[in-house]
């Protein structure tokens, strides 16, 4: 039996026998629970920028001038351990020249040879700026702020660029309370990183035991709210305060991001106990 243009039918049925066996299978997705807003009312922050997002489903919950660009103050780190993750093993050995020593530090002194994870620590924990110019010279400064933006780039931080690792305002380095939350997402991801962000108080040294740190997390709120486990802070008088923070209330995590507040810690009290209060979950719809 041949087919208009000369086919024989048992060879177009093989040639569909094989189009058959080599289709990709169907792929599956994860359908997450749909978050509501129970309320028409959204409490009053000091904060010019709020977003506030459901992690499994990236669901907003709260938003405020979320695109807006304002200065990241010491949120910057959060892209600066990503950026340090990548490009160091967590034993890479890195001996400080010059100590960063403007605004929040941990104390590295000259010479001192410290690992990339307690460099980590420093920056993430204690908020150290030396720590954070530290991991950046490391790799050379300029390679790694390119690397910083970059990284943004890969996450979709469109309102975002940084100029230094630590986040000393300059008028180049911006960021949004939308782009916070694609980085905080991405660090929560890496269970190493995350562990990091939730340390309320750790000692380090340096490889030689000759110098100790104290590292105390600046985030007064870690311990006090429960379901909180941290994230990072930042400050600087052009920025306001800053507060990133990773919630969980009955099995389901939160990222709320605050910029420019006049105070970050009550501003977020205000909203954990408003998602406590307004946020239900109805469960998605299954088709047999």
């Amino acid at each position: 039996m041949f087919y208009p243009g000369g086919y024989p039918y048992f060879q177009l049925l093989a040639y569909n026998r094989q189009v058959f066996s080599e289709t990709k299978p169907l792929e599956t997705y994860q359908i997450y629970p749909i978050p509501h807003v129970n309320t028409s009312f959204y409490p009053y922050v000091t904060a010019a920028g709020v977003y506030i997002v459901e992690l499994d489903s990236f669901t907003p919950i709260y938003k405020k001038n979320e695109h807006a660009q304002f200065y990241p103050a010491s949120t910057t780190k959060i892209i600066t351990a990503l950026v340090a993750n990548e490009l160091y093993d967590p034993n890479d050995i890195i001996t400080v020249n010059q100590p960063h020593i403007e605004g929040q530090v941990m104390g590295l002194v000259p010479g001192e040879r410290i690992t990339a994870e307690n460099l980590l620590y420093g920056a993430l924990v204690h908020s150290g700026n030396d720590a954070a110019y530290a991991l950046a010279d490391g790799k050379g400064f300029r390679f790694f702020v390119e690397e910083m933006n970059n990284k943004a780039q890969k996450l979709g931080m469109n309102n975002s660029h940084f100029t230094n690792p630590a986040g000393l305002d300059n008028i180049q380095q911006k960021t949004s309370p939308f782009d916070l939350s694609l980085a905080a997402r991405d660090l929560l991801q890496d269970p190493y990183l995350r562990k990091m962000v939730g340390t309320k108080e750790i000692i380090i040294s340096d490889v030689d035991y000759n110098t100790f740190h104290t590292l105390t997390n600046v985030n007064k709120l870690l311990g006090e709210i429960q379901g909180l486990g941290g994230l990072k802070t930042g400050y600087t008088e052009q920025a306001g305060e800053n507060l990133v923070s990773f919630y969980r209330h009955n099995n389901h995590d939160y990222i709320i991001v605050v910029m420019k507040s006049e105070d970050r810690f009550l501003d977020t009290r205000v909203l954990v106990d408003w998602i406590k209060a307004n946020v239900t979950y109805t469960e998605p719809v299954s088709f047999q």
